[in-house]
């Protein structure tokens, strides 16, 4: 699905999205990624929802963002609290929402001028990572 353009092209903004990636400023993205709005999106590299660990969430938190919006894939699934306990005991909101609903909430707390951080998970299938491997 394509998004509007809007007059925040200057920050890292969700320009459209689809079942196999994410596009970023016109750039398309196909693995898991870290995004905030003033700096380049960076790798993550959890590949599937059930890989999340602690750890993931303790380079999210390096960021210091406000709050964390978490896609979780195709559907809506939620962290386990200790995951993320690091997160919430730093008074960082983490939010979980299927990758289509992040994306968009991304770009509007994004252009509301707050420290957003997007940590998108794009699962491959077996299938492609077998043909791409």
């Amino acid at each position: 699905m394509k998004l509007q353009n809007t007059a925040t092209q200057q920050y890292q903004t969700i320009t459209a999205y689809d079942e196999v990636g994410v596009e970023i400023n016109a750039i398309m993205h196909t693995a898991s990624l870290i995004v905030l709005p003033e700096i380049a999106p960076v790798n993550w590299p959890v590949r599937r929802f059930e890989e999340l660990s602690e750890a993931h969430f303790t380079q999210i938190g390096a960021t210091n963002p406000d709050v964390v919006i978490l896609g979780t894939g195709q559907r809506q699934r939620f962290v386990h609290p200790r995951l993320c306990a690091a997160l919430t005991a730093r008074r960082i909101g983490v939010e979980c929402m299927d990758s289509q609903a992040a994306c968009r909430t991304y770009n509007i707390l994004m252009a509301e001028g707050r420290k957003v951080l997007l940590a998108l998970i794009i699962e491959r299938t077996t299938m492609e990572s077998t043909t791409t491997a």
